[in-house]
């Protein structure tokens, strides 16, 4: 929101940037991880600004996509998005494709079960074909979360936001992308790691 307000009040993106970096308010919430560079990822140019939001009911996701176009307009939005809970999946199942429809480019990781048992039709795949069918976006399910660098480095573009959304145990995933800089890791890296 904050984002959008700049935006309006006409203050030019790099000095939104440079306050997004020196923020130190609630963290999850458009925490900017860095912008990276993608001739190392895949080999175009350009680069990619990583963020990671906590946000993961459909109103919140709503709110951070609007604040990502208010901000960015020019850029690709791609989203990794990690649904929380299956009965929240199940509740707010047609919000969350809705919403999720907004966003240029969706990689989805399997819901993050907080304890709770699966619920058939409320998990990733489901909600995955559900937006494919809308006919807006083709979302891309990640079955493993250790491939999220490997399969998000080939639909980047070099003008790229990726926001990385949701409550589980994705924050950890953001911060992992940031330190290896988006790069996919071979297995002799992700070794030594």
């Amino acid at each position: 929101a904050a984002v959008a307000v700049a935006t309006e009040e006409g203050i030019d993106d790099e000095a939104i940037l440079r306050a997004l970096e020196s923020f130190q308010g609630t963290g999850r919430r458009f925490d900017f991880l860095g912008e990276f560079p993608l001739e190392p990822v895949n080999g175009k140019s350009g680069t990619a600004m990583l963020v990671d939001d906590y946000g993961h009911h459909p109103t919140e996701v709503d709110a951070t996509i609007k604040a990502a176009r208010a901000g960015w307009p020019d850029k690709n939005l791609v989203m990794l998005f990690q649904p929380h809970r299956f009965t929240r999946t199940r509740d707010l199942y047609d919000d969350f494709a809705n919403v999720l429809t907004q966003v240029d480019t969706l990689l989805m990781l399997e819901v993050y079960p907080a304890g709770e048992a699966p619920i058939p039709g409320a998990d990733s795949r489901s909600l995955c074909r559900t937006i494919r069918g809308r006919g807006k976006i083709d979302p891309i399910l990640v079955p493993d979360p250790a491939r999220v660098a490997e399969m998000l480095a080939p639909v980047l573009t070099g003008n790229d936001l990726i926001l990385v959304q949701g409550a589980g145990n994705i924050g950890k995933i953001a911060r992992s992308l940031a330190e290896i800089k988006l790069k996919p890791q071979t297995p002799e890296e992700e070794q030594h790691d």
